[in-house]
């Protein structure tokens, strides 16, 4: 696997290209934005590794150049660590981010986690589209429809929507969530909150009705407005959450 290191620190990019090296990774350098960029067009790198104080565009530019293109995995290496970082990074469609100081061996892990997630994405993808009352979610094409208006997700937040979804008016546990979405056990719970966040936004669940609720210790349900209710689509008037619907993908 091939992996683009975007470090600005020339003693920190050493370090940090040694030990992915050791790891049988294969290593790219890049030392500011616009030759990270460069790198990622020429080199199609498996993932990124992107520190965010980079000369000549910033981490958070380079983000975004890449998401507008593709969704190759980018890993957040940085040594801010306040919440609005973090929160900036994945709202921008970053897969992990991981505060300096770190540990090399916890980094490796995060990759493979990543990369792993990565490789069985196109598996996901020939799963039915799922139908409940006005909300369709299909994951060939990672889109999601809502009483006719399209919400536009993050991989990571499409990945944790589609899961609760899947299990309307159910609880999914936290450790599943981070085990269906990062590809391993004991992930980022923070993490987990800040794209729950965002899919709570984006879909206007304050505006349209409906809730994603969370039990401390155990997950997180989601929970789809009744019929009658004051916002939202109208869901079927039952003592029962609506039943999901799978509709078979083109074959």
């Amino acid at each position: 696997m091939k992996i683009l290191i975007v470090e600005d620190d020339p003693d920190l990019l050493d370090v940090t290209a040694y030990s992915l090296r050791r790891e049988r990774f294969a290593v790219i350098e890049a030392t500011d934005g616009v030759q990270a960029l460069h790198r990622w067009k020429v080199d199609r790198p498996d993932l990124i590794v992107l520190d965010l104080g980079l000369p000549r565009h910033d981490g958070f530019e380079v983000l975004e150049r890449v998401r507008e293109k593709d969704l190759t995995p980018v890993l957040v290496l940085s040594g801010r660590g306040s919440e609005q970082d973090i929160v900036r990074a994945f709202g921008l469609g970053a897969d992990d981010y991981v505060s300096k100081p770190f540990a090399a061996k916890q980094l490796a892990l995060r990759i493979r986690a990543i990369l792993r997630r990565a490789s069985v994405e196109p598996l996901e993808q020939s799963e039915p589209t799922l139908e409940i009352g006005d909300l369709r979610i299909d994951p060939e094409i990672q889109e999601v429809t809502w009483a006719g208006r399209y919400i536009r997700l993050t991989p990571i937040e499409f990945r944790i929507f589609n899961l609760l979804a899947m299990h309307a008016g159910r609880i999914v546990t936290t450790s599943r969530l981070l085990a269906y979405v990062w590809g391993y056990e004991g992930g980022d719970q923070n993490a987990l909150r800040t794209h729950l966040s965002h899919v709570r936004t984006k879909l206007q669940l304050r505006i349209f009705g409906g809730s994603i609720t969370g039990t401390p210790g155990v997950g997180y349900r989601f929970e789809l407005p009744r019929a009658g209710s004051a916002a939202g689509p109208a869901m079927p008037a039952s003592t029962a959450e609506p039943a999901a619907t799978f509709v078979p993908a083109a074959s």
